[in-house]
């Protein structure tokens, strides 16, 4: 039995062999181990850069280089036209050569990346709002290119099951080379270095993304150029486009909403909050290439009790991660916003809204990893609601705080805790959403996460009740104390034995 997934269409049930689902599981699995390998390899590489920016560089120039890699990537995410999920519909419903079909949705990509660019360099004041355009700055845009050709390309390679090429592109070979680079352009230029190290980092991405895609995929052979047939893939694929710009836009609408009240000081302290509360961020974005193939093949078998399965299994393998990283960053979080400066400790409480926001965000994001397939349009309702209650909150709690003459440093704790509510709300009504077509429950909850984060709450207590002059061991050894109790907890009470797959290693399909 089948199912047709261009549209919203009513569910067909069907049950996946066991075979079936052990594979996918195993599947999963394996790309949930290297997410959390890559999330490591990214904390130890992100935070170097965090550290040279804010102490080097200061709050002025972080905030300003914030503001100009937020509209970049916002057009880049734009110019990826959905095909970071859309690619692995496009591969799995073709009898194409697969070759041909990436080499389409790489030339797709580039002609909306150029256009894109194109716009910023005519427009350079939407990436420098509030400081003046020197130099080569406009030329920035062209990185919009870098950033949405690797999407794209790691996409593909997602889609072979090889995680390992968007480990070494976004945990390994970017932060480190914008750390770097950070270091290296600071004796050039203290002004432009934070740029520079970004445009070098990108770059540096892009061809370790193009390589493993390359080896893949081949040289598309016979392959001819064909504006219908690449029209036809943009517009299909629009509607993900859009549900991509506005999931990515709700990350960014805050730190733009705060840019609009405060100095680019405090938006340099909300962006370092920002980046330490995305880092988990990437544990569940990641499991979208992944899950796209999964879901894909599925439906097209009508195993729509195994898609409910599976995204209530990777939800709550995200949800745990993450809370167990968010308490680790979040309970000594003066601890980590001092180690950038002490002047970024005022962003302690963004920091700590905007942890729990990537926790119940978890949700929401496995569940739109199935409905831009079967919901997209409805899918893309909710998510502009979302947004559009995002603003209105963050607006409104923005402005209540400046009536009750709340510090700039205490106004940016405002916008993640609109951001926080309103990623909680659109996971509830998605999750419900999703069940009601898959006829089955789709719940990523457990209350072991609860018993779990209690624990991690005392150890945590312990650390921070240390005397000031001890604040290293809160770090040195308090995180990581706070993750082995919550740790322990989740996998004693919590994790049953497909869950305790992700730490086994199995055979992926291939």
């Amino acid at each position: 039995m089948s199912m047709t997934i261009e549209g919203d269409q009513g569910p067909v049930t069907a049950q996946a062999t066991p075979a079936e689902q052990k594979d996918d599981i195993a599947a999963l699995a394996k790309g949930g181990r290297t997410n959390v390998f890559g999330f490591l390899l990214r904390l130890a590489a992100r935070l170097p850069f965090l550290f040279i920016a804010g102490r080097w560089y200061g709050a002025d120039a972080l905030g300003r280089f914030a503001y100009a890699v937020l509209v970049v990537e916002f057009v880049a995410q734009i110019a990826t036209l959905g095909l970071k999920r859309g690619l692995a519909g496009a591969l799995s419903q073709t009898e194409r050569p697969h070759s041909h079909v990436v080499t389409d949705a790489m030339v797709v990509t580039l002609i909306a990346s150029l256009l894109g660019a194109g716009l910023l360099i005519a427009f350079p004041q939407a990436m420098f709002p509030n400081s003046g355009i020197n130099g080569l700055d406009r030329l920035l845009a062209l990185i919009v290119i870098a950033v949405a050709t690797s999407d794209v390309a790691l996409a593909a390679c997602a889609y072979r099951f090889d995680i390992g090429a968007t480990v070494r592109a976004r945990s390994i070979i970017e932060p480190w080379a914008i750390s770097i680079g950070a270091f290296g352009f600071a004796f050039y230029s203290l002004r432009d270095g934070l740029i520079l190290s970004y445009v070098v980092s990108m770059v540096a991405a892009m061809v370790a993304s193009i390589i493993p895609m390359w080896r893949h995929y081949g040289r598309p052979h016979g392959w001819r150029p064909d504006a219908g047939r690449l029209w036809r893939l943009a517009r299909r694929n629009l509607p993900l486009a859009a549900a991509d710009g506005v999931e990515w836009g709700s990350r960014r609408l805050d730190m733009a909403i705060l840019g609009l009240f405060v100095s680019p000081a405090i938006v340099g302290i909300y962006y370092v909050a920002q980046q330490v509360a995305s880092l988990p961020q990437k544990l569940k974005t990641s499991f979208d290439p992944i899950l796209g193939p999964v879901i894909t093949r599925n439906l097209a078998e009508g195993n729509l009790a195994a898609i409910a399965r599976q995204v209530s299994q990777v939800g709550f393998w995200i949800i745990a991660a993450q809370a167990g990283i968010a308490l680790a960053l979040g309970i000594p979080g003066e601890a980590v916003m001092g180690l950038v400066g002490p002047h970024f400790v005022g962003g302690t409480g963004a920091l700590a809204f905007l942890l729990l926001a990537e926790v119940v965000a978890a949700t929401a994001v496995v569940s739109e990893s199935a409905l831009v397939y079967i919901a997209r349009h409805r899918n893309l309702m909710i998510s502009l609601s979302m947004i559009a209650l995002q603003a209105a909150l963050s607006f409104g709690l923005i402005l209540l705080g400046k009536r009750f003459g709340l510090t700039p440093q205490e106004l940016a704790a405002a916008p993640a805790l609109g951001l926080c509510i309103a990623l909680g709300a659109g996971a509830f009504v998605k999750a419900r959403l999703l069940s009601s077509l898959l006829h089955a429950r789709v719940n990523a909850w457990r209350w072991p996460l609860l018993s779990a984060s209690g624990v991690a709450c005392i150890v945590g207590a312990a650390f921070v009740a240390l005397p000031a002059r001890f604040e290293w061991v809160e770090l040195a050894v308090g995180v990581w104390a706070i993750l082995g109790a919550y740790g322990f907890v989740i996998w004693r009470w919590g994790f049953g034995p497909d869950d305790r797959a992700l730490f086994r290693k199995q055979k992926a399909p291939a």
